[in-house]
């Protein structure tokens, strides 16, 4: 209990080791170990069952709740990027310095219309766009070679002049425009209808970043500069 406790107060408070140390009378170096093995073992032992791989029913039943809750058909999430603040590594150079001067790693993750998170992708370096970490991540991947197993096209009620038309993700300026993935129309010389699809758009997108506001508001670590290696900060991003 007393592990698990410790672990827990690093997670909502973000206090740094050696502040928790002094809490639990013990030493830094046992929190950065008790920190390193819990985050794992919750990782290993949870995943599967909270967040396996999603199937095509677990698409289906996504864009179901997108229609319903947000009047948006055919979208299977949305998808975004977090800045995970941690702290400059040596010899890293700029790979995890960001647009915002300060070194991170990228969150990039899929929700559906509840806020849940659906898919994470925790790793990608700080200098990465949105879009570059969506190319170099494992989901990216997927998306591209159509290994999702995404439902097939479907006609959507009301545009049935349109034809098949497929299942999608929705993002932001920053995401590339691709056969299963949704941006925003530039906003430059736009028409009623383009307007009128924007903001439908981004009604729908706005779960994620919802998402993301609730898990910094629980977690306050990811509020934090986090001060572990990059290694340690991947498993307490997926933790």
């Amino acid at each position: 209990m007393l592990i698990m406790s410790l672990y827990l107060k690093y997670l909502a408070t973000g206090d740094s080791y050696r502040t928790i140390a002094f809490s639990y009378r013990v030493g830094h170096a046992t929190v950065a170990a008790i920190v390193k093995e819990v985050a794992g073992a919750i990782w290993t032992a949870l995943v599967e069952e909270y967040m396996p791989v999603p199937q095509m029913e677990d698409w289906r039943a996504i864009a179901a709740g997108f229609q319903e809750r947000w009047d948006f058909p055919n979208c299977v999430g949305a998808i975004d990027g977090k800045h995970v603040v941690i702290q400059a590594q040596a010899n890293s150079g700029s790979l995890y310095f960001n647009y915002k001067c300060t070194y991170s790693l990228v969150l990039l993750a899929v929700v559906d219309a509840e806020y849940l998170f659906r898919v994470v992708d925790v790793g990608g370096f700080g200098r990465s766009s949105d879009s570059g970490s969506l190319r170099n991540s494992a989901f990216g991947e997927s998306l591209r070679d159509g290994s999702l197993q995404l439902p097939p096209d479907t006609v959507i009620p009301g545009a049935e002049r349109r034809g098949l038309l497929p299942h999608v993700f929705v993002g932001d300026e920053a995401f590339p425009l691709l056969d299963n993935l949704l941006r925003p129309f530039p906003r430059r010389h736009l028409t009623r209808e383009r307007r009128l699809f924007n903001y439908r758009l981004s009604r729908a997108r706005l779960v994620v970043e919802c998402a993301f506001g609730i898990l910094s508001s629980q977690w306050r670590m990811l509020r934090r500069v986090i001060t572990t290696s990059p290694e340690s900060s991947l498993q307490d991003g997926h933790s």
